[in-house]
C-alpha cells in the first residue's frame, strides 16, 4: 500500500470530529463511577433526537476511546448495551452502525397548561390567587410528616385514601360544610374532575347512560362523563334552581347540581327547591351529584350548607383544595352514599392505586393543626375585596351594567348594557385589546339571541389593581 493509499484510508475511518465524538464528548468528563452509565446516556439520546441518524457509522471501540481518553471497554460496554436495546447494530468485522429501527423524536416538553399568554389582563374565571399559597405552613407541614410518617404508610394506600386525612376531613366538611361525613364513604381523590368521572364511570355500570347538567353550567361536565361514557343532557335553570319540571321530563336518573353557588349564574338554590331536587331523587331512585367547588367563599353572610347534608344516600358530594389551596396539587374528595360506595372504591383502586401518601399525609396535618381553617378565612378577606373592586369598577366604567348572583365564590356575572354590544364585536375588540374574558354563551348549550354582553368574569387571581386596570382597558377597547 502506498503512502497517499495509506493516509486516504485513515482520512475516511471515522474518528475525532466525527458525531459520535463530538457527543460523547462532554460525558467523557463525567465522574468516574457514572462516566460508563453517562456515555450510554448521551449516545441514546443522540439517537433518539436524530443527531445520529440512521445508517451512520460509529467509529471502532478503540478508535473512540483514545479520542475521548476513555477505556476502551467503557465504550465496548456502551456499544453493547445499545445494540441489544436496538438503537445500534453490528457484524463481525462489519462495524457498528444507528440501527434504521429508531425513529427521532424532539426531547423538548411543551406545556399544555391552560393559561392566557399574551394578555394584559386576564378575567377568565377558575383560578384562585396563587400567590395566596402558605407556603411557610405548607413547607413546615412537609418537615413535620416526612420526620412521623410511618414507613408502612409508605406502601400502597387504602384506595380511598389515608384513615388519618379521611378522619381530619369528615370533622372539617362536618363542621365547615354541614355534610354527614362517614370518614368509611369519602374518598380522597385528583380534584373534582377525578370525583366526576368516577362516579361516571359506577353509574355506567349500573345501566345509567345519562346524566343531567346544569344549563347554564360547567362546560367541563360534559368531556368528564363522556370519558366515562356517559351523556349529558342539559336541565335548565331558574330563579331558584334547576327545574324540576324539565328535569322530570329529561328521564334522567342522575343530575350534576351547585346549589351552593350555581356555576355560572351565582344564584343559591332555594330551600323548597333543595327539597324539590331530593324529593326528584328518591321517586326515580337516582342521585344528585354536589359540586361544592367553592362552598366555602360567601362573603354577605355564613355559606348555605351542603344539599348532601339532607339525604346523604342520595347525594354524591365533592370538593377539592383548587380553589382555596392551588388547583395544581390536585387534591380532592368524594363522599359517597352507601349504595356506591364499595363499586366507587373499586373504580378508585383500578384506575389509580389510590392518591399519593405524603400528600394526603401532609394535608391531613395541615387540617388537624388549623392552617387550613386560616388559609380560608385570609382567601375570604381578600377575594372579597376583590368582587366589591370589580363591581364597583363596572359601575364606573360600563354604566348601567349588571352584576348578577349572590356575594360569593370566585366569579360574576356581568351583563353590560345594550350600546356596548353587538357580543361578537366587544369580544374582538377586548381580545385584540389582550384582554381574556369568557362570554357566558361558552356555559350554556341553549344560545338565544340578545342585544347586550353577558360574561362571566373572574376576579380572584387579580389584585384589586389589576380588576380596575382590565375594565378600563376593557372599556376603552368597547369605545373604540
Amino acid at each position: 500500500m502506498t503512502a497517499s493509499e495509506t493516509n486516504r484510508d485513515a482520512d475516511s475511518r471515522p474518528g475525532r470530529g466525527s458525531p459520535a465524538w463530538e457527543v460523547l464528548l462532554p460525558a467523557a468528563s463525567a465522574p468516574a463511577r457514572t462516566r460508563g452509565r453517562s456515555l450510554q446516556t448521551a449516545l441514546r439520546e443522540a439517537v433518539r433526537a436524530g443527531r445520529l441518524a440512521p445508517g451512520t457509522r460509529l467509529p471502532s471501540s478503540r478508535d473512540l476511546a483514545a479520542d475521548l481518553g476513555v477505556s476502551r471497554g467503557l465504550i465496548t460496554e456502551a456499544y453493547e448495551q445499545l445494540t441489544a436495546e436496538g438503537y445500534l447494530r453490528s457484524g463481525r468485522g462489519a462495524g457498528t452502525w444507528v440501527s434504521g429501527a429508531v425513529r427521532a423524536s424532539g426531547t423538548r416538553a411543551r406545556d399544555l397548561a391552560p393559561r392566557s399568554p399574551g394578555t394584559r389582563a386576564d378575567f377568565v374565571p377558575g383560578t384562585p390567587d396563587l400567590s395566596l399559597f402558605p407556603r411557610a405552613a405548607w413547607a413546615a407541614a412537609q418537615r413535620g410528616v416526612l420526620a412521623e410518617l410511618p414507613h408502612q404508610d409508605l406502601g400502597y394506600p387504602d384506595p380511598r385514601g389515608l384513615p388519618r386525612l379521611r378522619t381530619a376531613l369528615a370533622e372539617l366538611l362536618a363542621r365547615r360544610r354541614g355534610v354527614v361525613a362517614d370518614p368509611e364513604r369519602l374518598v380522597i381523590v385528583s380534584g373534582v374532575a377525578q370525583a366526576t368521572t368516577l362516579l361516571g364511570f359506577v353509574l355506567h355500570a349500573r345501566g345509567i347512560g345519562a346524566v343531567g347538567v346544569e344549563d347554564p353550567g360547567s362546560p367541563q361536565h360534559d368531556a368528564l362523563y363522556a370519558a366515562a361514557g356517559v351523556a349529558t343532557v342539559p336541565v335548565p335553570l331558574d330563579d331558584e334552581g334547576l327545574a324540576v319540571g324539565p328535569l322530570r321530563d329529561s328521564g334522567v336518573r342522575a343530575v350534576v347540581a351547585t346549589p351552593t353557588h350555581q356555576y355560572p349564574s351565582g344564584i343559591a338554590y332555594s330551600a323548597p327547591r333543595r327539597a324539590e331536587l331530593l324529593d326528584w331523587a328518591r321517586s326515580v331512585d337516582g342521585f344528585v351529584l354536589e359540586d361544592d367547588y367553592d362552598g366555602d367563599f360567601r362573603y354577605d353572610r355564613a355559606p348555605v350548607g351542603a344539599l348532601q347534608g339532607l339525604d346523604p344516600e342520595r347525594v354524591a358530594y365533592t370538593g377539592s383544595v383548587s380553589k382555596s389551596l392551588a388547583p395544581g396539587l390536585r387534591l380532592g374528595w368524594l363522599l359517597v352514599p352507601r349504595s356506591l360506595a364499595e363499586d366507587v372504591v373499586e373504580r378508585k383502586r383500578t384506575m389509580d392505586l389510590g392518591h399519593p401518601t405524603l400528600d394526603q399525609a401532609l394535608f391531613a396535618r395541615f387540617v388537624e393543626r388549623g392552617d387550613y381553617d386560616r388559609q380560608l378565612r385570609r382567601c375570604q378577606r381578600a377575594y372579597r375585596e376583590r368582587r366589591d373592586t370589580l363591581v364597583a369598577a363596572l359601575e364606573e366604567h360600563f354604566p348601567g351594567s349588571r352584576v348578577s348572583g349572590i356575594a360569593a365564590g370566585l366569579h360574576v356575572i356581568a351583563v353590560l348594557p345594550e350600546p356596548f354590544g353587538p357580543e361578537e364585536r366587544f369580544l374582538a375588540r377586548v381580545a385584540a385589546a389582550g384582554v381574556a374574558v369568557r362570554p357566558l354563551a361558552d356555559c350554556t348549550h341553549a344560545r338565544t339571541a340578545h342585544d347586550d354582553v353577558r360574561l362571566v368574569l373572574g376576579y380572584a387571581h387579580l389584585s384589586p389593581a389589576r380588576i380596575r386596570d382590565g375594565v378600563r382597558l376593557m372599556a376603552e377597547a368597547a369605545a373604540v
